[in-house]
């Protein structure tokens, strides 16, 4: 009686298994805690810029009081609050990406998709154009795609992610937007070698 209970319990698992593989179904997310494997490369440069505009600015408004002799404690809060609010509409958020995850930390909190398991990207066009990632957890990052083609690192994990998570059958909406910024991507590599290469047409 006992063999037959295991005999029945092994096929069960067996036949699950088997309908498992054959519809696709999505795996269930894993943690995204392992480290990070990319980065954007311009970030300290952009941050560092942020802040310096930001001082600059408070610096020169507290200069003009001061030259005119109306500097008070009112006057440098409102001087500082202006200076730090410069800042967090210059400074951009890091991005960073590993295996199967990239996210996005600004200055209060850290946003995070999977990208294996996508299933939108578009892209917002405008004064600032961003591309939005949203996974099937819930997960939602924007980022701007010149860091993406600025660091072809970050673009590998989310375009190797992204390809998971199409055969995977979740990612719905995104493969146009996809594929036009890989076009972009690789115009701009192509442009980039060529210059660094000094190509002479004449082949001298």
């Amino acid at each position: 009686m006992g063999r037959r209970q295991t005999l029945r319990a092994r096929m069960h698992g067996s036949l699950a298994h088997g309908r498992s593989a054959v519809y696709g179904r999505v795996p269930h997310p894993r943690p995204t805690a392992g480290g990070v494997l990319a980065w954007d490369r311009g970030w300290r440069r952009e941050a560092r810029a942020a802040w310096l505009c930001g001082l600059a600015l408070a610096g020169v408004l507290t200069a003009i009081d001061l030259g005119r002799g109306g500097f008070g404690w009112p006057h440098g809060c409102c001087w500082a609050a202006l200076g730090a609010t410069l800042v967090l509409v210059l400074r951009p958020a890091r991005i960073t990406a590993g295996d199967g995850w990239l996210a996005s930390r600004g200055l209060l909190r850290e946003r995070r998709v999977r990208t294996d398991l996508l299933t939108r990207i578009r892209r917002a066009d405008g004064m600032a154009p961003r591309l939005v990632l949203m996974d099937i957890t819930g997960g939602r990052v924007e980022l701007d795609p010149q860091v993406l083609a600025d660091n072809p690192l970050l673009w590998h994990h989310l375009d190797a992610g992204a390809r998971l998570a199409r055969e995977r059958g979740v990612l719905l909406e995104g493969t146009a937007a996809l594929a036009a910024l890989a076009e972009r991507i690789d115009g701009e590599g192509a442009r980039r070698l060529l210059s660094s290469a000094e190509i002479n047409p004449s082949g001298d």
